[in-house]
This record gives structure tokens, C-alpha cells and sequence, in this order.
């Protein structure tokens, strides 16, 4: 067991542990993916030939599939039929020599019947650490549902608070899968953490329904004891207003967000260049500002068609309104505020190095590892060597 790795200036805080994944999809993927990138060994365990199914969704990253270059880089591939106990066999000697930690999101009671789970492992092995990730969670009636983001993102309440009235939407990337990824990462730290005060490993089961609902306790709570839930508002807020996007001249958008009253008198003065406005009897409150919106729409909406989205955004910074551009996917990539704070690095892959944004927040005294994207099996003769060392 590698143990807990000492810190020093611009280290990876978790060389020295090595990840065992099982994975597949997303929602595991993204979490080992960002243990990789503080500096943990990512063994990622594949089906040999094809590999994890998400290689193969999309090839829209020059011939690679968008979400596994996300979520794979800095692995090592290890290619095992696991329906063949000699591979089996293998994965059982690499997790027992080599793992401190075991993530994994097969189907439930998929490596319980391979002799994967946490009460088997850590009879032999009590350091070690096992996270299963799932749509339900390890017990209960729906533990064996199929879960999907979509479906998750429906069953967690989501749909019914987002989008338009009769117009349900979900949201444009893998919240659910994000989710759970993100909630396996937190409490893996935790328990390295815990075992580096104990010794002892621990079972970590991180249900993607639980973790979504966690991020609905707004609505939820605003919707107590049978209460209205939140409103539809598509991307508008559904009490306030002004508060959404707006096109200007040039058929570009521009979302603001205004609070109070003195923010109002402020916009009217600045961004519409009508201060009179400020004092029109139906607007002057919050309330009546919403109660009133499609009207005031059109008010504001023709005071910016004359104006690019640039001089809109202009106007609303100088009368100290919140605001941002509705960027496209092009806009994102080329970013001023991402590029003055070099948040970009490139990864290798089989196709050529790939763009990717560096991890948010890491501290300075860390550094990020960002290694290749790996091909299915890459690494097979170099794990199986250190195997019969």
C-alpha cells in the first residue's frame, strides 16, 4: 500500500495512490479522472478490443468520442476479459498488491458476484477503499433500475423545475453523472484522509439520485409542506425582473440580472438612456416590473435594438447591472477571461494533443496532472509486468 504521500511545492498531493477503476460511462470516469489529475495512479480496467462503451458515442474530438477525452486522460488502460477467471484472477492480484482505492460502476451486485465488493476486499485488504457509483444506491426497490442521466435528471425532479411551462427541458450537459462524480471525488478524499488516521479503509456508495436531489433542496425546500414549487421561467427568473436574456441589435443575447430597486433606476438611466422610466407607476416596484415583464420587454428590447451586444454589455457595466454574454460553444473556446489566466494545457492522444481546461481551484503550490488519453490495453505489458515483480 502506498500510503499518504507527503506535500511540497508545486506537487500532485495524491502521488503515491493508485486507483483501481472499474468504470465505464461518465459519472465513475469523471471521478477518476479528477483523482488522476491530483496526481493518483488511475488504473482504468477496459473490455479488450472495444473497450469502455463511451469511446464510441461520438467521434466529434478529431475521430474521439467528446465525453471519454474528457473523462480519461492520465489513465492506464488495462484491457481485461473479467468473464475469464485468469483475468479475473489478475485484476483480484493488481487490486490486493497495488490498490489503495477501488471505483467502480457496473451494475449493482456486478462485482459482488466477481468478489470485487468492499466486504470481500477488505477481509484480506481492511486499508483498502471501494466507492460504488449508481443510479439508486447499493440497496432498496430501485436499486436495479436502469439509470441514465435523463432519467435520473426526471426522476430527481429536475425536468419539472426547468425549462418552459409545458416544455420540460434537461439540462445540456450530464448534471446526474457530474453529480455523482463529483460526490464520489469528495468523499474518497475523506476517506484517505480517515485511513491515514486510522489505518482502515471504509465502503463509500454514492447514489446519482441522491446526489441530484441534494442539488434540488432550493426547490424542494421553496415547494415545503405542499407548497407552489418554483416556476417554470425557461431562462428567465421566475419573480424577478429584469432578470434574463435580452437580444440586442446584432440577433446576439445578453443575460442581466437585476435585484433592487435602486439597480432599476440605475439601468433605466444607463442602459436604457430613459431615467424617467425609473419612475413609470408600472414598474417602479419589483413585483410590478415582473407582473408587467412582456410589456417591459419590448420597452428594453427596443432601446437595444439599435446597439450591439457589445455595447449593450457595455451600458449595463457602466450602471453596475450584472450581466453576461449567452456564449456559444466557439465562444467558450476562445474566451478572453480563460486565455488571460492560461486555464488551457494540451493533453496527448492517439490523434494528436487535445486542448483541455486546466482543473478549477488547485491551489498554486499544486500542479495538475495532465497526461495523455490512453487506447484500450495501452498498458497491459507494463502492468502485468510489475505483477510478476
Amino acid at each position: 500500500m502506498s500510503g499518504w504521500p507527503s506535500t511540497t511545492a508545486k506537487t500532485q498531493p495524491l502521488k503515491g495512490i493508485t486507483v483501481v477503476a472499474i468504470e465505464q460511462a461518465v459519472a465513475a470516469p469523471f471521478c477518476t479522472r479528477q483523482l488522476a489529475d491530483l496526481g493518483a495512479r488511475v488504473i482504468k480496467i477496459e473490455r479488450p478490443g472495444q473497450g469502455d462503451f463511451n469511446r464510441h458515442h461520438d467521434d466529434r474530438v478529431n475521430g474521439l468520442c467528446s465525453h471519454f477525452v474528457w473523462t480519461n486522460r492520465s489513465k492506464e488502460s488495462l484491457a481485461l476479459d473479467l468473464k475469464k477467471p485468469e483475468d479475473l484472477s489478475i485484476l483480484k492480484q493488481l487490486i490486493e498488491r497495488r490498490a489503495d482505492v477501488v471505483v467502480q460502476n457496473l451494475a449493482p451486485g456486478a462485482t459482488a458476484r466477481m468478489g470485487l465488493s468492499y466486504e470481500q476486499l477488505s477481509k484480506t485488504k481492511p486499508s483498502i477503499i471501494v466507492c460504488d457509483i449508481s443510479g439508486y444506491g447499493s440497496d432498496g426497490s430501485y436499486r436495479d433500475k436502469k439509470a441514465y442521466d435523463l432519467l435520473i435528471q426526471s426522476e430527481a425532479g429536475f425536468l419539472s423545475v426547468t425549462g418552459s411551462p409545458g416544455h420540460p427541458a434537461k439540462a445540456g450537459c450530464s448534471i446526474s453523472d457530474i453529480a455523482a462524480g463529483m460526490y464520489g471525488l469528495t468523499n474518497i478524499l475523506t476517506a484517505l484522509f480517515h485511513r491515514a488516521n486510522t489505518g482502515k479503509g471504509c465502503h463509500i456508495d454514492v447514489s446519482m439520485l441522491e446526489s441530484t436531489v441534494e442539488w434540488m433542496s432550493f426547490p424542494m425546500y421553496y415547494a415545503f409542506n405542499g407548497a407552489p414549487a418554483p416556476a417554470m421561467a425557461g431562462a428567465a427568473h421566475a419573480s424577478i425582473y429584469p432578470y434574463g436574456p435580452f437580444v440586442a441589435g446584432d440577433n446576439k443575447s445578453v443575460m442581466l440580472g437585476m435585484q433592487n430597486d435602486r439597480e432599476w433606476v440605475s439601468f433605466c438611466e444607463h442602459a436604457l438612456e430613459q431615467p424617467s422610466l425609473a419612475r413609470d407607476p408600472r414598474f417602479d416596484t419589483t413585483a410590478l416590473r415582473s407582473a408587467n415583464r412582456d410589456l417591459l420587454k419590448q420597452i428594453i428590447e427596443q432601446a437595444f435594438a439599435k446597439l450591439s451586444v457589445e455595447e449593450v454589455v457595455a451600458r449595463l457595466d457602466k450602471a453596475k447591472i450584472a450581466n453576461a454574454k449567452v456564449n456559444t460553444m466557439a465562444d467558450i473556446w476562445a474566451h478572453p477571461q480563460l486565455k488571460e489566466r492560461q486555464r488551457w494545457k494540451e493533453v496527448d492522444s492517439a490523434v494528436g494533443a487535445i486542448p483541455a481546461l486546466i482543473p478549477p481551484g488547485l491551489p498554486e503550490s499544486f500542479e495538475a496532472r495532465m497526461d495523455p488519453i490512453p487506447t484500450v490495453g495501452q498498458h497491459n505489458e507494463k502492468i502485468l509486468a510489475e505483477l510478476k515483480e
